[in-house]
């Protein structure tokens, strides 16, 4: 009997689909004059082998999907929208990347 359910766990364990692992950086999207800004945050083709550039850099194997993030949607890790003044803050975009 214990060797009847050890199989159908093994079976179960082995049927479930592998996870991807995903991770989702936030990045600078300074203008550079080369437009990188623009295919970036505005989701334009062009911004696709940028972002799948970015994620090979991180040792990911695809990027999943890319765009603008707004500042207040990020928690902690930049200035509010209240400390930024003038030109002075960056816009920001997420690519989400898996392996």
């Amino acid at each position: 009997m214990r060797a009847i359910l050890a199989v159908l766990i093994l079976a179960a364990v082995a049927a479930a689909p592998a996870r991807a692992e995903k991770r989702i950086f936030i990045v600078a999207n300074n203008p550079d004059g080369y437009g990188v800004d623009r295919c970036l945050s505005a989701g334009a083709s062009c911004g696709r082998a940028m972002a799948a550039a970015y994620c090979h850099s991180h040792a990911f194997s695809q990027a999943i999907s890319f765009g603008k993030v707004d500042r207040d949607d990020i928690t902690g890790a930049v200035p509010t929208a209240g400390d930024c003044r003038g030109t002075g803050c960056d816009a920001f975009v997420a690519i989400e990347c898996t392996r």
